[in-house]
């Protein structure tokens, strides 16, 4: 089976970095151990309200990294304009709200199909993949494939916590639909990935799904990292990863 590519995101080494001020720790460091410890790429959210990642973040991001950069951002004309000014590998959209700790649930690209539309357009004309952030749902990937995204990332959140609230035929459920709709997604040509709430527990039946092309993991590897360190902490997904889809 074809090589499962792991995204590390490395915002909430920014939020540590932030809570206290100043430089350290530095999320492009982490960024770069993450590169060593065989990350295939380095997800970062470049907020509204700059809450951990920072532009400069960005910057050194775009300069240091050899693997590719996946900029998450929400569907603004601020976010537009520096997405092209640094024209990174890949450009997530991502639902954005200022109250949210984090990002709540997909993207509702069928209701704002026609500026999505519009919004991505030259985001792919500058070379940028496009991917769209959704929940399993089969009417938002149509749409999300009728605006032109060549990428879909599935929101894996609620299969998370009906995992570790110990609501197991939930969890079964989203899991399910997760798995129909990487098949759906995949039938239509769009590249599918799968993201949020991710950890060593959950990690391997997602990791299964042979539509699924890419795993974007942060929160959970930064707080292993405390523990075991963060190339260790990596190191081990990365082996679960590919035990499930070997």
């Amino acid at each position: 089976m074809d090589h499962l590519r792991l995204g590390v995101n490395i915002d909430h080494v920014a939020t540590v970095r932030n809570a206290r001020g100043g430089a350290m720790p530095d999320p492009v460091r982490a960024a770069k151990l993450a590169e060593d410890a065989g990350a295939d790429g380095i997800t970062a959210h470049l907020r509204e309200d700059r809450r951990h990642i920072a532009d400069s973040d960005i910057e050194r991001l775009m300069e240091a990294l050899t693997v590719p950069l996946n900029f998450e951002m929400a569907a603004t004309d601020e976010m537009q304009q520096i997405a092209l000014r640094h024209k990174p590998h890949a450009v997530c959209i991502v639902p954005e709200k200022r109250e949210e700790r984090t990002t709540e649930g997909g993207l509702d690209v069928a209701r704002e199909e026609n500026r999505l539309a519009h919004f991505i357009a030259p985001l792919r004309d500058a070379g940028c993949r496009v991917s769209i952030f959704v929940a399993a749902d089969q009417r938002q990937i149509e749409a999300a494939n009728r605006i032109g995204a060549q990428v879909i990332e599935l929101h894996s959140g609620a299969y998370c916590d009906a995992h570790h609230d110990g609501h197991f035929d939930q969890r079964d459920r989203e899991l399910e639909a997760l798995r129909d709709m990487a098949a759906f997604g995949h039938g239509l040509g769009l590249e599918v990935h799968v993201g949020h709430g991710l950890t060593y527990e959950t990690v391997a039946p997602v990791a299964a799904f042979p539509e699924v092309k890419e795993l974007n993991i942060g929160h959970f590897l930064i707080g292993e990292s405390i523990f075991l360190g963060l190339k260790p902490a990596i190191a081990e997904m990365r082996r679960l990863m590919d035990e499930a889809r070997g």
